[in-house]
């Protein structure tokens, strides 16, 4: 496959800004001007085809242009495209409410619509600390966070991420929060093994909400894996000690599965595979499958109570968007939760995670670690001693290069090779894109 630099697609290019990117790598390698996308295959201008393996930034469930996603959003354009939500609601937004109330643990009964993964957190910050405030405990304004943590860009997100890329340059403005260590599998400072332990990491998060309670509002965490840090896995112990910790202390729990519900653990959610109980979930990326931006805030009644009343400033919940709960976002939400719990479609998965993890076993002559959480893998790159690369070498976007030689589109997270396919992937092309992963990352290391 040619990479070779067409001026035509560098002059398209000349007055966008891409996030999370250094545009000056354009003047060698441009963007790939994708014109089409079918199935797991993006293809550019010139006909070549490169396998999706990281689902658009996490978010595809059903491969690109699905025929029954695409009819659910022509069939509610025929009615309408888009009505405010305050004063004003519509059925497929009262459906999808009703269908993620009946999927999610017991006691998850409120949903408040918003538009992104950011936002979705803010309304969850939002609402834990206008609760406390409103049932007499002002003082509760601080939420605890891991500091491999990412939730979000927005500035309450940031507050409470704990990766120094997304959040120092702002960190003057950023409210201050709570940063606790996490898990750390791969490099566990116990010498245990994350199929076996008991979690004993959770220590520091003990500490901290014990000798914090009185202030703590809340506790944010992402669940199993720690996307953004580096496909971090860790066991559901730790999530078990930490909602018992939280109920005995009287602090809220936020589950931000935006980039693990929805079948990429194996599962609907990672809360109801394993018996948990949030105050909060959000939720966003999957619930459309990709096609439109939407996200949701779960919560209890009891919360909700905290809010209704006699209208005042006092109790109102102040927060809205003007695309909240955009009738064709919840349309095709409510096609895709269709399909994801029709046909035994998450078991069907079970085989793919299988092939995932024997198709992963080729990594294991690489220095690092080969890691798997259902329909999500990653591979960390180390130099001696599980010491990360040096930024200056680059690893991650080499491997990224070599992919696009060989039709395979990755986005390595530093020195991370992480993969989370769309679910709709066959055997055979996890086969191949491990496969060709294995190359390209034997091209760079050499």
């Amino acid at each position: 496959m040619s990479l070779e630099i067409n001026p035509d697609l560098v002059r398209d290019f000349d007055h966008i800004w891409h996030p999370c990117t250094q545009h000056k790598d354009h003047q060698v390698t441009p963007p790939i001007l994708v014109e089409k996308a079918q199935g797991i295959y993006l293809y550019d201008r010139e006909g070549n085809r490169y396998m999706d393996v990281i689902a658009s930034w996490w978010v595809n469930l059903f491969g690109h242009n699905h025929p029954r996603l695409n009819m659910a959003i022509t069939r509610q354009l025929e009615k309408m495209s888009h009505v405010m939500f305050a004063g004003i609601t519509h059925q497929p937004a009262i459906d999808l409410a009703d269908t993620l109330v009946s999927l999610t643990p017991t006691g998850l009964d409120k949903v408040f619509f918003s538009d992104n993964g950011s936002t979705a957190v803010e309304v969850a910050l939002k609402m834990s600390l206008q609760y406390w405030q409103q049932q007499g405990q002002p003082q509760k304004t601080r939420f605890a966070y891991l500091k491999g943590g990412y939730h979000g860009e927005t500035l309450g997100a940031l507050s409470v991420c704990g990766l120094e890329i997304f959040r120092t340059k702002f960190e003057k403005v950023l409210s201050d929060q709570l940063p606790v260590d996490g898990p750390d599998c791969f490099r566990c400072p116990y010498g245990l093994q994350r199929q076996s332990c008991n979690a004993e990491c959770f220590e520091p998060m003990e500490k901290a909400l014990s000798e914090n309670s009185n202030t703590v509002s809340g506790v944010i965490i992402e669940p199993l894996v720690q996307g953004a840090a580096g496909m971090m896995m860790y066991p559901p112990v730790y999530l078990k000690k930490l909602q018992s910790t939280c109920e005995s202390l009287g602090i809220h729990i936020i589950f931000d599965e935006i980039a693990v519900a929805f079948g990429r653990t194996g599962s609907l959610f990672v809360c109801g595979e394993h018996d948990l109980k949030p105050t909060f979930l959000c939720l966003s990326k999957g619930i459309t499958s990709g096609y439109l931006p939407l996200s949701a805030t779960l919560t209890s009644d009891e919360i909700y109570s905290a809010f209704y009343g006699e209208h005042s400033e006092r109790n109102l919940f102040i927060h809205s968007h003007s695309y909240s709960a955009n009738p064709l976002a919840c349309a095709v939400a409510n096609e895709s939760l269709s399909m994801l719990t029709e046909s035994n479609f998450l078991e069907s998965l079970k085989p793919k995670i299988a092939a995932i993890k024997e198709c992963g076993r080729q990594f294991d002559g690489i220095t690092g670690e080969f890691r798997q959480t259902g329909m999500i893998a990653a591979l960390e790159l180390v130099e001696n001693n599980k010491e990360r690369y040096s930024f200056e070498k680059r690893v991650g976007y080499r491997i990224y290069l070599e992919g696009l030689k060989r039709g395979l589109f990755i986005r390595p997270l530093g020195d991370v090779v992480y993969f989370i396919p769309p679910l709709v992937i066959t055997e055979e092309e996890i086969e191949v894109m491990l496969n060709t992963a294995h190359v390209c990352i034997n091209a760079v290391l050499k």
